[in-house]
């Protein structure tokens, strides 16, 4: 099962009200379980974040965990992290992207903020994971 688009639109909306909360202009991105676009939205943010909330979307749905869990998996990987890293247009295993589960904690779908620092990244993903149902 995938995410709906109005599920990653409400997804979208709430990491946006955490941000403004926070008051830290974002991109933020929700995409389907094959790592396809649902849903984007940019709060004040410039360019250059959009690609960034994509790819940790991505990352995060590609391997079934948060983007920061997957940053301490590939350091540890030695020189199959450089494969892992730049597989399909690229991934980044910073903090941001979290994986969004339905009530039954079936995986379906990602979402990521890119613009804070990463811990803020993840607050407001967070938000978002947990705000699209």
């Amino acid at each position: 099962m995938n995410i709906t688009y109005d599920n990653a639109a409400k997804a979208v909306s709430a990491a946006i009200e955490k941000a403004r909360e926070l008051n830290i202009p974002v991109s933020i991105a929700v995409v389907d379980t094959g790592g396809h676009l649902v849903a984007f939205g940019r709060w004040n943010s410039v360019y250059g974040v959009a690609d960034f909330a994509v790819k940790k979307a991505k990352t995060a749905v590609m391997f079934g965990v948060d983007t920061d869990v997957m940053g301490t998996i590939i350091a540890g990987a030695g020189m199959n992290g450089y494969g892992m890293i730049n597989a399909n247009e690229g991934l980044l295993t910073i903090a941001g992207g979290v994986t969004i589960k339905n009530k039954e904690g079936n995986m379906i779908g990602a979402i990521a903020s890119s613009g804070g620092t990463p811990e803020q990244d993840k607050e407001i993903a967070m938000a978002g994971a947990h705000g699209n149902l």
